[in-house]
């Protein structure tokens, strides 16, 4: 009788839940009785059926048939569980989104992979037969790297389960004395806020110095956290001593006079604040009415006008300039003296006119009650119907519902919100769509996402790009060393054009990109890049690891015209025409994709002597533009090959090249010849001699230097 009740309760459910297009709103009620029945009810009527059974058998066979029952119960047994178990991976199969994880480079060589691209490029000229022993060899492959990679993956996790460091994983690292733990950035903007004593407590407990744990973690942060007691293990950590007074420095992009400035009071270890007048227009009439000219650069201690470099060197020749900074260090700033930038000062990001779709879809989204719904054996969070959306629409704008379905596809292409899976623009029905900042990996990976919608109208993404080149400018020639390899990551973290460009940056979700010619989209997204791996780098830390690294490049993101895109979907997607990462099977981009229409049609190798993900080994930092692209690309590929990027030893016969030139070797030729004649163009003239004769007598040895990925702090 009781499983009898139970079978009915079954077939209620059953019937309840065969139709989820019509229960849409019943969703919570249909996952609760779901679990409920794979969790509760399956076991207890097995094991009701089997206490039945198990009875006439002892019955009938009396106490001969005790072992076979006993096997029998064991047999019925596991396979009742593994029912079970299978009816509630059908479950979460069915209620869980689908999340396809984006092909990244983390570091990790797996010589497999590389057969296979190999193999892929050349399957193309091959018979059928030869073609037929390619993909067995690619099947073996496949099948020796997911053993590979599972047998590292689960050593790994018991490893770090254990509190023990991974050799293999962390051995470039070990003698280090820059290292740190990358941590998951949607954690911690999760915890910080919950748990700010315990945050604190386990930033505390570590043990190896990280120059990053200065910085408070997190996605609005502008502070830094002290770290006095970290600060003693550090060997050439310049500490500098804090000023009652404040130093003002008036620059302007380009000044040479501003570099030496900058320098000449790194020197003396005196803290400034700089006021760069081509970010801060404002600004330069203030230096216009106080000295009468707007020549730079000026020199301020508190309200003293000091002048240029000629008056700072004559006063330190004569011993004035040390007097001047006694006072700074007994003398708070007196209220004439100039201010620092301030928040949000001459900022032009959020100037513009209103949006009047902006508006409108603000009072849909108070309308619309988003929520989670199955389609297509999937469940979606935060979604609504077309059919709710065209009731809006129609109703706000008095319009017919045809008339509702075409003003909705038009907030679509404006990127307001869009189908979940991209089926259509907008339709009327029972298609689900979601707000754009309701998308899983917006929420929880995008970080130029502004709270609420913005309301000014977007601007042309030739105007957003160049204020953020200017920035980007600004930035680089202020907190990055001369030669581009070192940067300041706390100050730049806690300076005023920063935090301009994370307010810039927002204005990039609804702009139209798709019509960029080659030379704009090479800029724009080059800086972009540079200035992107220098957000993640201040807001998540630096990445320790492999694994670390995956989420580096994969994980931060930004929202671009209604896509999202990460580092590696920058370079490997946009600027490498979609190619394969190294070592990865996949391409960035799929064919359904839309960020496919924005990537470069070909392959430009010159790029990875342009971007810069925070590493030792990387290129310099250095800003571009789109009229001189090509030569200021061709100038950084000098720059990186002629320092170090490749050595060439005639009497060893010895090239030793970067590890760049390997991972992208398929950028720069078809082999390995190819690739060092493409890398000899940038060479001295008399070197590059020296490699094409070696090359062309194939007694050359090239050997490839270890790629040092620590932070270029």
């Amino acid at each position: 009788m009781e499983s009898t009740d139970k079978n009915d309760k079954r077939n209620a459910v059953t019937e309840e839940s065969s139709n989820p297009g019509q229960n849409c709103e019943d969703d919570g009620d249909f996952s609760m009785k779901t679990e409920m029945l794979n969790v509760e009810e399956a076991p207890s009527f097995s094991n009701d059926k089997l206490n039945n059974e198990s009875e006439v058998q002892i019955q009938e066979g009396g106490n001969d048939s005790e072992e076979g029952l006993n096997g029998q119960m064991n047999e019925r047994t596991s396979s009742d569980v593994m029912e079970c178990a299978s009816s509630n991976e059908i479950t979460k199969e069915i209620l869980s989104e689908d999340k396809t994880e984006e092909p990244v480079f983390d570091g990790t060589e797996v010589l497999e992979i590389e057969e296979m691209r190999r193999s892929s490029n050349q399957s193309g000229e091959l018979d059928s037969e030869a073609q037929g022993s390619v993909l067995n060899d690619r099947a073996v492959a496949i099948k020796k790297f997911v053993k590979e990679r599972s047998a590292i993956a689960v050593s790994t996790f018991m490893r770090r389960l254990s509190g023990k460091k991974d050799e293999n994983e962390f051995k470039a690292e070990a003698d280090k004395t820059i290292g740190s733990e990358y941590m998951d950035c949607e954690k911690t903007r999760t915890d910080a806020e919950s748990n700010p004593k315990e945050v604190q407590q386990k930033s505390v407990e570590r043990t190896v110095w990280n120059p990053l744990n200065f910085i408070k973690i997190g996605r609005d942060s502008d502070t830094f956290v002290t770290g006095e007691a970290l600060n003693e293990n550090v060997p050439g950590l310049l500490e500098i001593p804090p000023l009652k007074g404040r130093i003002i420095i008036y620059t302007k992009l380009g000044c040479e006079d501003c570099k030496k400035v900058r320098l000449f009071l790194l020197r003396k270890r005196l803290k400034y604040v700089e006021i760069n007048i081509d970010i801060f227009p404002g600004r330069k009439l203030e230096l216009e009415k106080n000295t009468v000219s707007s020549t730079v650069p000026k020199v301020y201690f508190n309200d003293l006008l000091i002048g240029g470099l000629i008056e700072l060197r004559k006063m330190e020749d004569s011993g004035i300039l040390d007097e001047n900074i006694d006072v700074l260090f007994n003398e708070e700033s007196p209220y004439s003296a100039p201010l620092p930038p301030l928040l949000g000062e001459d900022d032009e990001s959020g100037s513009g006119k209103i949006d009047e779709l902006a508006t409108i879809v603000k009072k849909m989204r108070e309308s619309i009650t988003p929520k989670d719904r199955f389609y297509k054996m999937r469940r979606f969070s935060n979604c609504f119907l077309g059919s709710e959306a065209v009731d809006f629409i129609s109703e706000d704008q008095y319009l017919e519902r045809d008339e509702a379905v075409e003003f909705g596809r038009k907030l679509a292409r404006k990127y307001f919100f869009r189908h979940v899976l991209d089926e259509n623009v907008f339709e009327d029905g029972n298609h689900i769509y979601r707000f754009l900042d309701h998308d899983p990996i917006v929420m929880t990976q995008c970080y130029n996402i502004p709270r609420g919608i913005i309301d000014v109208a977007p601007k042309p993404i030739a105007e957003v790009a160049s204020r953020l080149r200017l920035l980007s400018c600004a930035i680089f020639e202020a907190y990055v060393s001369a030669d581009g390899r070192h940067v300041d990551y706390q100050s730049i973290q806690g300076s005023e054009e920063f935090k301009r460009y994370i307010r810039t940056v927002e204005e990039l979700q609804r702009v139209e990109i798709d019509y960029l010619s080659r030379e704009e989209k090479l800029a724009f997204f080059i800086n972009l890049y540079n200035m992107m791996a220098i957000h993640a780098l201040v807001t998540c830390g630096h990445p320790a690891g492999p694994l670390d690294r995956k989420k580096f490049f994969g994980d931060f993101k930004y929202i671009i015209g209604g896509c999202a895109y990460s580092l590696s979907a920058i370079q490997n997607g946009i600027l490498r025409g979609n190619q394969r990462p190294p070592y990865n099977i996949a391409k960035p981009f799929g064919q359904k994709d839309r960020r496919s229409k924005v990537a470069l049609p070909y392959h430009e190798p010159l790029v990875h002597f342009a971007l810069v993900c925070g590493t030792k080994s990387g290129p310099a930092l250095r800003c571009y533009s789109p009229g001189d692209i090509d030569k200021e690309l061709m100038e950084a590929a000098r720059d990186f090959v002629r320092n170090g990027g490749l050595i060439v030893d005639p009497e060893a016969k010895i090239a030793s090249a970067s590890k760049i030139l390997k991972w992208y070797s398929t950028d720069f030729g078809k082999n390995e010849i190819e690739v060092l004649k493409h890398a000899a163009n940038y060479l001295e003239p008399a070197e590059s001699e020296q490699l094409l004769e070696l090359l062309a007598s194939t007694q050359l040895k090239v050997m490839y230097q270890n790629y040092d990925w620590s932070i270029n702090i």
